[in-house]
């Protein structure tokens, strides 16, 4: 099947609805039921966030075998989608959600609570298991359930070590505590909320699901990814070192290990 990758902003930019978020999960979930380690919506959005704030501008054929492992060569194996429809489909969601996370993080705004301000799609797992009925969450007791924002997180930091080179830190010391402070926050982000909860993140009256810590290390997390892109975008892609070729000397030994003098061969033209 050949993969035919849309170029990033070319699809008309309208916010993604509830609906097609939940399509964007059935095509994750149809990727999963022939590729195990096809990752939930949460853990794309995380990865798509560190894309965006990424040095260097990443193409989607690069980074979409590492996120989906779909096939790029055209070939019908288990992890390509399952008809071109289906693959053009999620691109087009794909990439309207990509320059919706792009514009509101290049929208300067003063506080997270904005209507401008980006706004991961992340899940409160524990919320939703803890607003079930007695028997089904007693059911689920056992399952260990992610924190929130975790996913989210797992999936940013998964890019950043997808393409080390392009996190390396700069050499301007002010910048490298910036790049630090806003890697931290983000690590801190994929570790596990052990503090007693006491909010309830979508719904002021459901049950307790995540402390005041998590809810604190979340918005440090998304600051921090308003921090990275305006980094960057400052930095601009890193410029690779140019080495220049040593020529040997006429009397030198030839570099071509030959045992001549360079004059009397590759320097004899």
């Amino acid at each position: 099947m050949n993969q035919t990758l849309p170029a990033q902003n070319a699809i008309e930019t309208v916010p993604l609805g509830a609906d097609e978020f939940d399509e964007m999960d059935a095509i994750l979930d149809e990727l999963r039921s022939r590729y195990d380690e096809t990752p939930q919506w949460e853990f794309c959005e995380g990865f798509m966030a560190a894309l965006i704030c990424c040095r260097r501008p990443i193409a989607p054929s690069e980074y979409l075998p590492v996120l989906l492992a779909i096939s790029i060569e055209g070939d019908a194996d288990e992890s390509s989608f399952a008809t071109q429809g289906q693959q053009q489909r999620f691109l087009e969601l794909w990439t309207r959600r990509w320059d919706e996370v792009a514009r509101a993080l290049d929208t300067e705004v003063e506080s997270l609570d904005d209507a401008a301000a980006y706004q991961p799609e992340v899940m409160d797992v524990r919320g939703a298991v803890a607003a079930l009925p007695e028997a089904e969450r007693l059911a689920m007791q056992a399952d260990t359930l992610p924190a929130f924002g975790q996913i989210w997180a797992l999936g940013f930091m998964y890019a950043v070590e997808a393409w080390p080179e392009e996190w390396a830190p700069p050499r301007d010391k002010e910048a490298v505590k910036w790049l630090n402070g806003a890697l931290d926050a983000m690590v801190a982000l994929t570790e596990d909320d052990t503090d007693t909860p006491t909010l309830s993140f979508f719904d002021e009256n459901g049950p307790p699901s995540l402390s005041v810590k998590r809810l604190n290390t979340f918005a440090d997390a998304v600051w921090a990814v308003y921090d990275l892109r305006e980094l960057w975008r400052n930095f601009g892609p890193r410029v690779p070192t140019l080495h220049a070729d040593i020529t040997p000397g006429r009397n030198d030994p030839c570099s071509c290990g030959s045992g001549k003098k360079y004059k009397k061969c590759c320097g004899a033209g």
